[in-house]
């Protein structure tokens, strides 16, 4: 079985940081996830960055969809694979 990482993609630092404390929570999250931030190509506007929120998923028992659902109630989406 192999690793599964889920990365969800947030508009701020603030909002990733808020989702990351979510995750236990509605998710049973017990890693910490990484925040990752993300310059967009081409912005030299630290402002214009987003942020990404890497959950490790060894398991794989979290649901894709759902995490899309949570993270769209933050203005984000779940990254495909």
């Amino acid at each position: 079985m192999s690793d599964v990482r889920h990365v969800l993609v947030l508009p701020d630092r603030d909002t990733a940081q808020e989702v990351a404390g979510e995750l236990s929570d509605r998710f049973g999250v017990t890693e910490e996830p990484q925040l990752v931030r993300d310059a967009l190509a081409g912005e030299d506007d630290a402002e214009d960055a987003q942020w990404l929120v890497v959950v490790e998923d060894p398991d794989q028992q979290l649901d894709a969809a759902a995490l899309d659902v949570f993270a769209a109630e933050y203005e984000g989406w779940l990254e495909a694979p």
